[in-house]
């Protein structure tokens, strides 16, 4: 009979081994990816699985290093930067033999500028962060074809420049590298040597997954306070898992979780719907009850760290600021629209604050300075 596995003595050795070629921002996003690794052997376990996204605004960052570390320590690899949408649902499905874990390199040749036609591939991430999703496609020759549903769960992980989706992103742990500094050193990794080592680990973290499968299934783990809804999704997985190997990780898993969260919110400006509610909240409209329409334009337009100066080469003009305001409505359930304003003898065009504070309070992030926002003055004019 042999000794069971030290599940928290091995994760450490799988955090070791990505301490040697990889540099990460932050420890806990050793923490993380760690976790994620040994995730991608418990997946039937969870209801969702968590992307992995290593992500960099510039080339050399060590993404791929990154992705080729994971890549010997999750269950049959897959690195997938030039496979075809049909090649994956058919890997997926376990044609050939299980389900791989998908390894995306330069993903943002799938959703970045240069992306073109890859609504497929950009379809089976979406989907396949839940269990039990399947994306229907048409099989067969002619007239003879049949709808047939292929499954898409299965561990995710990619790296690229940029950003990704809201869809990907808010269901992703991101990791955000950057060069290394000269003081920094890695060792370099050698193909012919360590993808064996890793393989190595990866062979004890399935052996481990099978003795801990039934302590983490359906598990819904203590989650560190404030984090709830799509973070909580996210990380619950890997608390499990932190939870289950036992020692400092129940505690390491927490703190990161908590370091990862906060950085993704910092980071994250929403949509651009509610960058551009929070913009006329936190410095176009404070104060101010009423704002003609080309006066909030003149404003949004100069804001120097705000995208609204060149949207794909164009400012923001009226009428593309009266159709994304359009999305939200008022306390009345009346959508956001422009109305008469009286001034210096005229009436223009504008928006009221008291038409926006529903949508503030409902979508965007709370104020930096106070919680509380200014009453709006009464209106004179409809």
């Amino acid at each position: 009979m042999t000794d069971p596995i030290d599940g928290a003595a091995l994760l450490d050795e799988v955090e070791a081994f990505h301490r040697r070629f990889n540099v990460f921002p932050t420890e806990a996003a050793f923490v993380a990816v760690t976790l994620w690794d040994a995730h991608a052997h418990l997946l039937d376990a969870f209801d969702s699985t968590p992307r992995l996204a290593f992500l960099s605004p510039e080339p050399g960052s060590g993404k791929s290093r990154a992705l080729e570390v994971v890549e010997t320590l999750v269950p049959r690899a897959m690195a997938a930067v030039d496979a075809s949408a049909a090649a994956l649902f058919r890997s997926v499905s376990g044609v050939d033999g299980g389900r791989p874990t998908i390894l995306f390199d330069e993903i943002d040749t799938i959703f970045g500028p240069k992306a073109g036609e890859n609504e497929q591939l950009r379809g089976f991430i979406n989907a396949g962060h839940t269990r039990g999703r399947e994306m229907y496609r048409c099989v067969g020759d002619g007239a003879n074809q049949q709808v047939q549903g292929f499954p898409a769960y299965c561990a995710v992980a990619v790296a690229g420049l940029g950003s990704l989706p809201d869809t990907i992103m808010t269901r992703s742990v991101i990791i955000r590298m950057r060069r290394r500094a000269r003081n920094e050193k890695v060792e370099a990794f050698r193909t012919r040597i360590h993808v064996r080592e890793g393989n190595q680990l990866r062979d004890q973290l399935a052996k481990w997954a099978e003795t801990v499968q039934g302590q983490v299934t359906d598990v819904f783990p203590e989650m560190p306070e404030g984090v709830a809804d799509r973070p909580a999704d996210v990380w619950e997985p890997l608390i499990a898992i932190a939870d289950a190997a036992g020692g400092a990780w129940p505690r390491r898993a927490r703190e990161a979780c908590l370091t990862l969260v906060k950085a993704s919110q910092a980071n994250d400006k929403g949509s651009l719907g509610i960058r551009l509610l929070t913009d006329l909240r936190d410095h176009v409209m404070i104060g101010i009850d009423r704002l003609p329409t080309v006066a909030i334009l003149d404003r949004l337009n100069a804001l120097d760290d705000a995208p609204w100066a060149d949207l794909n080469g164009k400012p923001l003009d009226s009428r593309r600021l009266s159709r994304m305001l359009s999305e939200y409505v008022t306390a009345d359930g009346d959508p956001v629209a422009s109305r008469n304003i009286k001034t210096g003898g005229s009436v223009l065009k504008g928006y009221y604050a008291t038409d926006l504070h529903d949508a503030w309070q409902r979508y965007c992030p709370p104020p930096p300075e106070s919680p509380l926002l200014p009453l709006p003055a009464t209106e004179s004019a409809a």
